[in-house]
Order: C-alpha cells, then sequence, then structure tokens
C-alpha cells in the first residue's frame, strides 16, 4: 500500500567494506540491535563522561549527533527500498544481522576465543533466547512496512522501554516508578489514536482497507517491540558477566541461524534479485546496525546518558521526514498526532528507567 512507486529510483551509491578494527570495536559496543537500548537501559559499554560541559565536548561529537540520528533513521528507509525490490522480509532480516555478524567475526576470533570457554549452560541457553527474540524482532519490523507508514511502523517499534518496564515488573519484581506508568498510559493513548478509525478532521476519508492495514502494521510492529524487549532484559543480565563484542558477536549470529532455518523452512527466495537490492542489504548491516549505533555509543563520552537516549528518540522523527522526502509519503494527521502521543510517553517511560537505574531501583518517581 505504501510501496514506492517503481519509476522512483532509488540514488544508489557503491558501499566499500572498508572497516578496520576500531571502527569494529566501536559498533559493536551497543549490545542492542536498533536502536539506542543500552542507553535506555542503563547498560553502557562505555562509561560516560561524568561532568560534560560546553568547553570540553568537541565540535565533531555535534556532528556525531546527526550523523547518529540520519544513519538510525535510515533504517527503515533501507527496509522500504529493500521492499520494493521485492525481496522477503524474512531475506532482509536474515541479511542485516548476517553481515553484521560477518563484519565482527574477524576481530571476535583474534581476541576473545577463550571467553567461549567459560561460559556456563546456563548463559549459553539466554543467549540462545536473546538471538531468537532478536531475529523475531526484525522480521516482525520489516514486514510491519509494507502495511503501514515508516512513522506508525518505527515509532511502536521504539516503545521497547516501555515494555522492558512491565518485564521487570512481571519477572524481576521491580516496581514501576510513577513516570514509567505514565509513559505507559501515554503511549496506550496513542496507540488508540492511530488504530481507532475514529471519524473527524484527521481521517474523515480513510478507508476500511487503509485502517485495517495500519492495524495489522502496528501490530507486527508491537510484536518486534516486544521481541527486542525479551532482548533487551536477557542483554541487561548477560552483560555484567560478558564483554559486549563476544555478546553481540554471539547473539547476531544465533538470530542469524535462526533466521536462516526459518528462510529454509518456508522455502523463501534468496536469489534472483536484482544487484541492487543486494546492495541494499549490504548497506543495512553496515550502516544502520554497526554505524548508526556506534555512533549512539560514541556520544555517552561526551554527553550523559539520558541526553542520549533523548537523541534517540529523534530517529521516528528522522525516518519520518526520509521517507517524506524520499518517499513522499505523508502519514494521515491521526497516525502523526497518534505517533506523536506514543513518542512523548516512551520518553516519560525512558526517563523513569533512567531514575530507577541512577538510584538502584525503587519507587523514583
Amino acid at each position: 500500500m505504501y510501496r514506492v512507486a517503481q519509476e522512483n529510483e532509488m540514488p544508489y551509491k557503491t558501499l566499500r567494506y572498508q572497516l578496520g578494527s576500531e571502527l569494529l570495536i566501536l559498533a559493536c559496543n551497543l549490545a542492542d540491535s536498533y536502536e539506542h537500548s543500552q542507553s535506555l537501559t542503563g547498560v553502557c559499554a562505555v562509561p560516560p563522561n561524568p561532568s560534560p560541559t560546553a568547553n570540553s565536548t568537541p565540535f565533531r561529537a555535534y556532528v556525531v549527533i546527526v550523523l547518529a540520528i540520519v544513519a538510525t533513521s535510515s533504517a527503515a528507509i533501507l527496509i522500504r527500498f529493500a521492499l520494493d525490490e521485492d525481496m522477503p522480509p524474512l531475506l532482509i532480516a536474515c541479511a542485516r544481522l548476517l553481515i553484521a555478524t560477518v563484519a565482527l567475526t574477524p576481530l571476535v576470533l583474534r581476541r576473545y576465543r577463550e571467553t567461549f570457554a567459560r561460559l556456563a549452560s546456563k548463559e549459553l541457553k539466554l543467549i540462545a533466547l536473546a538471538g531468537i527474540c532478536l531475529a523475531v524482532h526484525f522480521s516482525a519490523w520489516v514486514a510491519s512496512l509494507q502495511y503501514t507508514t515508516v512513522l506508525v511502523s518505527v515509532v511502536i517499534v521504539s516503545t521497547g522501554p516501555i515494555w522492558v518496564a512491565i518485564l521487570e515488573v512481571i519477572f524481576l519484581h521491580i516496581r514501576l516508578s510513577r513516570l514509567v506508568i505514565l509513559g505507559l498510559i501515554v503511549a496506550l493513548f496513542g496507540g488508540v489514536v492511530i488504530g481507532f478509525p475514529l471519524q473527524g478532521a484527521f481521517d474523515a476519508a480513510q478507508s476500511t482497507e487503509a485502517i485495517n492495514a495500519t492495524i495489522t502494521g502496528a501490530l507486527l510492529a508491537l510484536v518486534g517491540a516486544l521481541a527486542v524487549s525479551v532482548y533487551m532484559l536477557i542483554g541487561r543480565k548477560l552483560r555484567t558477566k560478558l564483554h559486549v563484542i563476544p555478546y553481540v558477536w554471539l547473539v547476531y549470529g544465533v538470530a542469524s541461524v535462526g533466521a536462516l532455518l526459518a528462510i529454509g523452512l518456508t522455502a523463501t527466495p534468496v536469489s534472483g534479485f536484482r544487484p541492487q537490492g543486494y546492495l541494499v542489504l549490504l548497506a543495512m548491516g553496515l550502516v544502520p546496525q554497526l554505524l548508526g549505533h556506534s555512533s549512539l555509543n560514541y556520544l555517552l563520552e561526551y554527553f550523559p546518558a539520558a541526553m542520549v537516549s533523548m537523541f534517540s528518540q529523534l530517529e521516528p522523527i528522522g525516518s519520518a521526514v526520509l521517507a517524506l522526502m524520499l518517499f513522499r509519503e505523508l502519514p494521515p494527521g491521526k497516525q502523526i498526532a497518534g505517533s506523536a502521543i506514543i513518542i512523548i510517553g516512551v520518553i516519560l517511560a525512558s526517563r523513569g528507567e533512567i531514575r530507577v537505574s541512577n538510584i538502584g531501583g525503587g519507587n523514583a518517581d
């Protein structure tokens, strides 16, 4: 429904695979897949500057803010381009994970082989579960972009911090702060605004088919958000015992294998597509998966984690702007309003999570 017309040509550029070990180390310093989970859950591979000031922050840090937002925002856009090449969602999800795994393999095998021998069976099971959740996350999110706008898909899949807080209540018996509860209520209201066929100034012209497609896409994005929340929760536990680089490599590897098995079981085609499509898959593995989230982690050296988490919340807006520029995709007013409400809810919940992390859990407001 929202797929770009074939006459709109993608400005493809040749990408060179030139990742040195410094970039690889920076690239895998985030244990999350998309977007920003470490700054949102209090798990940071690089310690933030304890007292960043305007005088101590170099100009390049502000340049990296823009780079991080553009790189992470490009994920949904690249997925849309791949879908326009008729590539199946399973292939797109698998390729992104597999490319990131391959990129990290030389560094991991050279420096962290002995780490794997120390892993207990319980930790290996958790890693396997995290990898499966990550594969489900990407597969569901990619599929959601077939049905709804980039804005709605990215906003809903970015509600992970809210679901992490709820999972902590269920499994870790941690009490929700009032900010998290408020954020959850606000985000749920935004979802109602997006999903329900309220007739009014915003959506009087919307057809039943369009509404059903929006709801289907929103539900798929929600599945992706729930899956990545379990992944984030497992990562919070394992990252206290396992270095981020081998952890990310193992989880990406498990997710890649899971996606490959799903491709085999469903007879999903992997060949016969145009070269441009495969170039898009390569770009997904290198730009949003490695470079984008690495840039967010780099910013932790110069800005507090709370501020970096605010930067990461600009991803849905960046994706929507890119979709408008490249696809002329302007979501209906109801979707824009609902998405804005959800973003506010996620920001409130993220602030609540950060406050609880800073005081070691409790009844922070």
